[in-house]
């Protein structure tokens, strides 16, 4: 096996490792349910993939746990009801 003929300096070391520093992955946030996601993936929460729903979630949830994120579901939707203003009902009574 070869041995180096003289020692590297630090500098040189460090220059080589410079290319090793970490980044910070790019979060986006899922249109649907404002879950930050990884780019180019399926949001977890949601099942939801460019604009549309590719895995249905609650499927594969048990009962409990079924009626747990429909809760949230309904209460993620009334607040972007009441974020845009009058709702379906304040309508139909003016």
């Amino acid at each position: 096996m070869a041995t180096p003929k003289q020692r590297h300096t630090k500098s040189r070391r460090n220059r080589r490792r410079s290319h090793h520093a970490l980044t910070k992955q790019g979060l986006s946030v899922c249109p649907k349910c404002k879950e930050p996601i990884l780019p180019h993936q399926l949001c977890r929460n949601c099942g939801v993939y460019a604009g549309r729903e590719v895995v249905d979630v609650l499927a594969k949830l048990t009962k409990k746990e079924k009626k747990k994120k429909v809760k949230e579901i309904a209460d993620q939707e009334k607040e972007q009801t009441q974020e845009k203003g009058m709702t379906m009902e304040d309508m139909s009574q003016k």
